[in-house]
Order: structure tokens, then sequence, then C-alpha cells
């Protein structure tokens, strides 16, 4: 195919340069030729696309911003989840500074390199600047202080110049290197992380597919860019984790005009906001980055311990069970057990509403909404659009915007129901569903106080959402009861904290959170694991949190 490209362009006038041929990751080549032969090569046999080179980036709030976030100093020693020793990580950053105390001895820097020049005649390649991002992402990952897990092994592969700028072409360049290491160490659990965003690329997802169908996990970065994570690669793709960043409490990372990217292609999200790390500047320098390239990091230092020898999801389900609470199906059959995550919208802006939606393969099983700085909002429901479920979330007049937060879990599909009620308690109206959440919605256009509450049942009765005004609106989401039990928690404020949690049993899921403030006005609720945490608002009492909390039987 290449041969019969290069002497047809060459019978049109025009030169062909093969830059590479793909022989294990994908059937494919990278070839420099002009616009004028695409069509010469889309009627090539067994071309199925092509595709043009693009670029991808480092995910790290950009240094400008970055310096007017203050650094946090913690207090006492760091003990990470695990040491790591078990597993070995394939870095694809800029270059590192394997010299850095921190990471001294626990860094390969393969000859691996594929970059494309840096833009601008003024670009100076300074070693700090152009290791800079590597060696913050490698010290997160394995750093003898501040590493998530410190006994890991990285290895170092160059795809990103010293501007934090590569090319897909060049990322597939990496992601085939890394498998022929594979094939001759088969022994060693894999992971790649990949803590860059480009646009969306057919081929980029093409080859984290195949190689996450060998068995390694790949980890990304979701993006910083306050989008849908669907729209950019390799974060758009199934088979990878996508891993959006949150702050020290527990909300997405948000600064100026970038932010993690968001929605239903985001599988988890780690600490990504003023994290400390390894500097390139000197080898005993530390500084603070933030974005998705360092939460990315987090989940990567989590996967600990050997590769199972079970089918292309199994790799990807380890990793995803250090940061949820129950394991995650394999991809090509249902796991009983359930398995919930919380999926954030962007913040509202003029628009003043807020939507989340779960991914195509998730039940919605509660819909919450978070206030961003006053507490005032209108509140939550759940809404069908092309008959797909949105969590709804409206800012009330003179409110700072507002969160939209789905609680998406994963169980055999059944489809849940939506019930709703204006001014009255409304549960499931059949026996063979089950309550798994509730949302409220102020019916005028006043700010939502005391939204309402999920109600235990007593006796013959059932769980059931309450309203807290004559004037809420009030959704209960019900799920099939096969093999489901669900029951309400609830934890009273204690002091004077503003924020109060209850997390569930063990062996139960959080599904659905909601605050009730007595009267008052709240921030919201959101779901951190299986802990349902209730902001109360600005110098107002705090509020209970109550959880619903479910089990596959």
């Amino acid at each position: 195919t290449v041969r019969r490209l290069q002497a047809r362009a060459a019978r049109r006038g025009y030169l062909t340069e093969v830059l590479h041929v793909f022989h294990h990751l994908l059937p494919a080549f990278v070839v420099k030729m002009s616009s004028d032969v695409l069509d010469t090569a889309l009627k090539l046999p067994h071309v199925e696309y092509v595709e043009e080179d693009s670029y991808v980036f480092a995910q790290s709030i950009p240094w400008n911003l970055g310096r007017i976030v203050p650094v946090l100093a913690e207090a006492g020693a760091y003990s990470p989840p695990n040491k790591g020793e078990l597993v070995e990580i394939y870095l694809l950053d800029t270059g590192v500074q394997s010299t850095h105390r921190e990471i001294e001895g626990r860094v390969l820097v393969t000859d691996f390199e594929s970059v494309p020049e840096e833009d601008g005649t003024r670009f100076h390649r300074q070693a700090s600047k152009c290791d800079s991002h590597g060696t913050h992402m490698a010290g997160v990952v394995s750093g003898r202080d501040a590493g998530v897990a410190k006994g890991a092994n990285v290895r170092s592969l160059r795809v990103l110049n010293c501007q934090g700028k590569g090319t897909v072409s060049g990322a597939l360049l990496g992601l085939e290197f890394i498998n022929a290491s594979l094939e001759a160490r088969p022994s060693v659990p894999p992971v790649a992380l990949l803590p860059f965003a480009g646009a969306y690329s057919r081929v980029l997802n093409a080859g984290c597919r195949r190689l996450a169908e060998a068995g390694l996990v790949l980890i990304t970065a979701a993006g910083n860019y306050k989008d849908d994570a669907c729209l950019y690669s390799p974060a758009s793709e199934p088979e990878v984790i996508t891993v959006g960043a949150t702050n020290s409490r527990d909300q997405p990372v948000s600064m100026g005009s970038l932010g993690t990217n968001f929605g239903r292609c985001v599988d988890v999200f780690a600490p990504g906001d003023d994290i400390i790390g390894a500097s390139s500047d000197c080898s005993t320098c530390f500084t603070s980055q933030s974005g998705t390239s360092q939460a990315a990091a987090h989940v990567a230092g989590e996967r600990d311990g050997p590769r199972r020898p079970v089918g292309s999801g199994a790799g990807r389900a380890a990793v995803l069970m250090a940061w949820r609470p129950c394991s995650w199906p394999g991809g090509h059959a249902y796991d009983m057990r359930l398995s919930c995550r919380s999926v954030w919208s962007a913040r509202s802006g003029g628009s003043r509403h807020a939507a989340a939606r779960c991914a195509h393969h998730e039940e919605m099983f509660s819909c919450s909404s978070l206030a961003a700085a006053s507490g005032r909002r209108l509140g939550e429901r759940v809404e069908e659009k092309d008959g797909v479920k949105e969590c709804v979330a409206r800012s009330a007049f003179g409110g700072g915007g507002v969160y939209a937060v789905a609680r998406c879990c994963t169980r055999p599909p059944g489809g849940c129901r939506v019930h709703a009620s204006h001014g009255e308690a409304v549960g499931c109206s059949t026996q063979d569903h089950v309550l798994t959440g509730c949302s409220f919605h102020s019916g005028t256009a006043a700010a939502l106080g005391d939204g309402g509450r999920p109600v235990p049942g007593t006796g013959n009765r059932t769980h059931r959402c309450a309203g807290g005004t004559a004037t809420t609106t009030t959704h209960a989401l019900c799920c099939p009861a096969a093999g489901l039990e669900c029951r309400v928690k609830e934890q009273a404020p204690l002091g004077s904290a503003d924020k109060v949690m209850v997390s569930c049993d063990k062996g139960w899921t959080l599904t659905g959170c909601n605050t009730h403030a007595a009267g008052a006005a709240a921030l919201g609720a959101y779901a951190v694991d299986d802990t349902c945490v209730a902001a109360g608002g600005p110098g107002g009492r705090a509020p209970m949190a109550v959880a619903v909390c479910c089990r596959s039987r």
C-alpha cells in the first residue's frame, strides 16, 4: 500500500515521505504528503481512512495561572496507599530529570523520542523547562517524599516537546514502543500514563484500544478545557481510564477560563489542584502544579499488583476498584455487583442551568446539585432529552452558578423510572421498583430553601421523597428491585461545621445524596465515593446529610 501511494503520487508529480510504518500496533503508516494526494490515498485498496496528524498537549494549568495559586503547606508525613513495586508505569510526556533526588533510581529514561519542533524562532531549549512537566509527573507517581506509589518503576518516553506539545503520530509511535516492550517482557504488569489531550482522533483512540485489548492499562488526563471530555483524545476512548481533577474541597478544579473537563467520558476524579511534586529547576527543587495530568498520575500510582489474565477489561477494573468502592464490570459482561460514580456538569453560565448525563451503559440512580458560591439555587430535576435522562440543575437569580451531579450506576439493564409530584411526597408506584434517589426543584422563581429529603419507609410503606414546601417539585428515581435492596441513612450536624457527611456501610453503595437544611438555605449535596456530603450555605446552620444506600442481593 505504501509503495502504491508513492508510485501514484509520483506519476502526478508529488513527492511523498514515509515517516513510519506500524507493524504491530496498527495496520497503518505515517506519511508526509501534499493534501492534493488525499483522494489518491483514499482510493487505495485496504485504506479505510486517512487522518491528519494533530497535536496533543500536556494537561497542567499554565505557569501564569499557577503563580496566583498559593501553595498549601501540609503538616505531618504522607503515607502512600501502596509502594507499587509490582507495577511498571510507562510515562509518555516531556523529558524527565532523572537525577532529581525525588525520583533518582526510580525512573528509566528510554531512548524513545518522537516530538515536533518547538514553535517560534526565539525559543531556547532550556533543559529545566524541557523536563518540567515530565519530572513533576514522575514525582507525583513515584517520588520519595511526595509520590503516590513510592516504589513504582517509571519508564520515560518523550512524546512532548519543550513546550508541552506533541503529535498523534508521536503518541502512536510511543504506544508501539510499549507494545514491543510488553512482548519482550510479558510478566511485568503494565500501565501507560498519557498525561495529555488533543482534539478527537479516531486513530489515536484505535491505537489505545488495541493495547487495552492486549492487557495494558491506559490512564489519561480528561483535559483542562472546562469542556466535554468526549470531544478529546485519548480521553474519549472507552477502554482508557479518563481522569478528571478535583480540589481540596472535592469539587471540580476551576481556575479562571480553564478547569477540568467533565461528562460521561470521565471515569473517575482524583486530586489535581496544587499538587506538590519534583521540579526540574534543580535536583532538590519542588513545585506546585495543577491539572488533570496530575490527577491521572494519582490514579496511575494507585495501580498496584499483578496483571489479571482475564479479558481486556480486567486491568481497567482493578484500577477503578482503587477509586470506586465496588468493582467495575469488564468490557464484555455485566458484573452483578452495584457500581456507581458521580458525573459532574460544567458550572452553569449565562443560561443559569447545568446538565449532566450518564454514559450509554449506565443508569441514572439520582440527581443532585451544588451551588458554586452564594447558595442561591433553584434545585435539580431529572429531564429526558432525545430519550436520554439528564440531571438538570438551575441557579437562582443572583446566584453564582451551579453544578449538576448525576449519580450513574452500572448493573444489568432494566430501566429506571422517574415519578414526579408537586407539593406532595412521592415514592415508587409499584413493589417491583425501589427508591434510589430524590431530586427537588423550586416551583417558583425563589431560591430553594429546604428542598426536601428521602424518608425511610415504615411497616408496609416504602421509602419516599418528601418535598420541603408546598411549592417544591419532587422527583423520585425508582429502579428495578430484582436483586437490589436500598435503605436511607442520615447524619445530623455536629458542632458548627459547614459540611456534614454520612457514609454507607461496608458492602453498600451510595446511590442518592441530599441535604436537609430545616428551613435554611444550603449549597447542596454531592457524593464522594460512598459518602454523601451536605454543604451549608454562607453563614447558615449546618445541614443534615441524607444518603440512599443500595446493595445487590
